[in-house]
């Protein structure tokens, strides 16, 4: 195993017992329960009609409704260039093909630098489609749609927001699995991400 694969590897144990006990958290008295209506998120406010349990750190948000397993939202602020797109890594020599987001870089490529960065995660089969251009409160942007298989082989669909400005990058992914909670949320959560605007 090379020294990036067992960093990574280790990271993403890391990052998920975490998540699993803030997760647990958001049960207590401590926990962040994010009710419907509109929300400060970094330097981006959002507009949610769903209520989700949320979890904090730096640059990082996990939101979730039923649990991490049925549905997921993942914001990631200030992605810095040369750095993987979801804040894993920085750029090796060793790896210059690896999901590491540059300043200009065109909707396509950071369509595929989403998807790429899930396949980095160990999503199976990761697809992109509906490619749209989109505006974020004046902050040009991207919306696209995406499917994938986590490594039990259930199938997630789900749909990506992302922007650049001021030479970083704002990712936002949800997904859910594509038998019930996908069908069941997917307007409303698309109507948040379209919503997204900048401070």
């Amino acid at each position: 195993m090379t020294n990036f694969a067992s960093k990574a590897r280790s990271f993403r144990l890391l990052f998920s017992l975490s998540l699993c006990a803030l997760l647990a958290s958001c049960a207590s008295p401590g926990g962040k329960l994010q009710v419907k209506g509109a929300a400060t998120v970094f330097d981006m406010t959002v507009d949610t009609s769903l209520d989700w349990a949320r979890i904090k750190s730096h640059r990082q948000e996990l939101w979730t409704i039923d649990g991490v397993q049925l549905n997921r939202l993942l914001i990631f602020s200030k992605v810095k260039p040369n750095e993987h797109v979801f804040q894993m890594l920085k750029e090796r020599k060793s790896r210059p093909d690896g999901p590491w987001y540059r300043p200009g870089m065109r909707l396509d490529e950071l369509q595929t630098l989403v998807a790429d960065g899930l396949a980095d995660q160990k999503w199976a089969g990761v697809t992109t489609t509906n490619l749209r251009p989109h505006e974020f409160g004046g902050v040009e942007g991207v919306r696209f749609d995406l499917q994938m298989a986590n490594e039990t082989g259930l199938i997630y669909q789900g749909t990506a927001a992302v922007a650049e400005r001021n030479n970083v990058l704002t990712v936002l992914v949800w997904m859910a699995p594509r038998e019930h909670y996908y069908g069941r949320d997917v307007a409303a959560v698309n109507s948040m991400l379209d919503g997204v605007r900048f401070n």
